[in-house]
């Protein structure tokens, strides 16, 4: 009988030691969005919360973002480039001639032994990523991971599309995930539902499109159930919670679904959209560092086209402790 393979010695637990934004420069706001889409601004705040977004100049690339959010985190957690393991890049909007972010993000890091892959799952792409970090310092193949989410959603919207141009923005937001004696990321409660991929989808040209009523009625019933699931793998009640983090995809989503779990007035509840718009995979992160004042058992609940979604909870980092400010 052959010797058994030798395995890596892995952690008992990991945690987020670090969290950091990129935003772009340019704040949009719902007038010249309106005007587009013969709208106005207060039809855009009272279907989605939202007032402004950041969009993306020429030199603010998916990679240049998501690189500058990335050495933020690494400066902030005190971790070196060379020790890390892996890059992975949440992404939906990726458009660039390379065929991976992950590899140029790394290089721009000088992260150069680190394994480097995008992780497409939409705006559920954040949870999908952090389980995945998790995974890799559990089971020894990693120590250090930097994950980041990163959207240009503008190259893959229609700015006179009534359904989706007032929602989306574009920016970064990254962690860096390192061992931990106990477990400071929850178990991940994930699935996705293929059959109904066409609620947000590609066309012909590449821009996404979207039935919007029927994906507010998708995720406002999914995300109390996934949301329950999350805080029992975890084995905490929503009255031990800190925060509450969905991805910021529309006011009305998060605040029906902190209604259903009965949300104390205690437990911060996120509400980045307001002013960042729904930036993909990057807006949990971002969300999180918005509440950089927060520490404790945090909910964080990914939902987007696939359809795919997740959730987990975490323990927020103490980020005013940092010598960096996220953001």
């Amino acid at each position: 009988m052959a010797n058994p393979l030798q395995r890596r010695a892995g952690h008992p637990g990991s945690r987020i030691l670090s969290v950091a934004t990129y935003r772009p420069r340019t704040e949009v706001g719902n007038e010249t969005i309106a005007a587009l889409i013969d709208s106005s601004d207060e039809w855009i705040r009272r279907r989605c919360g939202i007032e402004s977004r950041r969009r993306a100049a020429p030199d603010e690339d998916l990679v240049t973002m998501a690189a500058a959010a990335a050495s933020k985190a690494l400066a902030g957690a005190g971790v070196d480039p060379h020790d890390v393991s892996a890059v992975l890049v949440a992404t939906m909007s990726h458009r660039g001639r390379a065929t991976t972010a992950a590899p140029l993000v790394a290089d721009a890091l000088g992260a150069t032994a680190a394994a480097a892959m995008d992780l497409g799952a939409a705006c559920a792409g954040f949870p999908y990523a952090l389980a995945t970090a998790d995974a890799l310092i559990r089971s020894g193949a990693a120590d250090y991971v930097v994950l980041v989410g990163a959207e240009r959603m503008t190259d893959i919207i229609d700015e006179r599309d009534r359904g989706t141009a007032f929602l989306f923005g574009d920016g970064a937001g990254a962690v860096v995930v390192g061992p931990a004696q106990t477990c400071g990321i929850g178990p991940v409660v994930w699935g996705s539902d293929g059959s109904r991929s066409e609620l947000l989808r590609y066309d012909e040209a590449g821009i996404l499109r979207m039935a919007g009523p029927e994906v507010f009625r998708w995720a406002t019933s999914v995300i109390p159930q996934l949301a329950r699931r999350a805080l029992d793998a975890a084995g905490i009640s929503a009255a031990g919670l800190a925060a509450f983090i969905p991805h910021q995809a529309n006011l009305r989503i998060t605040s029906v679904a902190a209604k259903a779990l009965g949300l104390g007035p205690h437990v911060r509840v996120a509400t980045d959209i307001t002013t960042n718009g729904n930036t993909g995979a990057a807006s949990i992160p971002q969300a999180m560092a918005a509440l950089a004042d927060t520490t404790g058992p945090a909910l964080l609940v990914g939902f987007g086209a696939g359809l795919s979604y997740a959730a987990q909870v975490v323990t927020l980092p103490d980020l005013l402790g940092m010598s960096h400010h996220p953001g």
